[in-house]
């Protein structure tokens, strides 16, 4: 067998596997501790409609200067959200403070 024409079949194979393999993408939506009742249902259906197509949805709440003193609410806050996408998304981790971010994931249901 000639050793090029090996190679060029590695390569093609190489190719093909890397084409079937599943490609992971986060959709992320910001929130703030203070975010009204009408665009937090406007964030709301937007992650419905990631979920749906199969991407994985990072909420994250980001507290600007002060407000870090409201870590509640934003735990609340995106505890909300994950009630209000129990339907179509299931929670990966919990919220999480990260500096001055609160982080939670969605992943959809099978």
């Amino acid at each position: 067998m000639d050793y090029q024409k090996f190679l060029y079949e590695q390569r093609r194979k190489a190719k093909e596997i890397k084409a079937k393999s599943a490609k992971v993408v986060i959709k992320e939506i910001r929130l703030g501790p203070h975010t009204d009742d009408h665009d937090f249902q406007f964030k709301v259906n937007h992650a419905e409609k990631f979920l749906n197509d199969g991407f994985k949805v990072k909420v994250d709440v980001f507290f600007k200067g002060r407000t870090i003193v409201y870590k509640d609410q934003g735990e609340l806050m995106l505890l909300r959200f994950a009630t209000a996408l129990e339907d179509v998304g299931r929670v990966e981790s919990m919220p999480k403070l990260e500096g001055k971010r609160m982080i939670m994931i969605l992943v959809p249901k099978k």
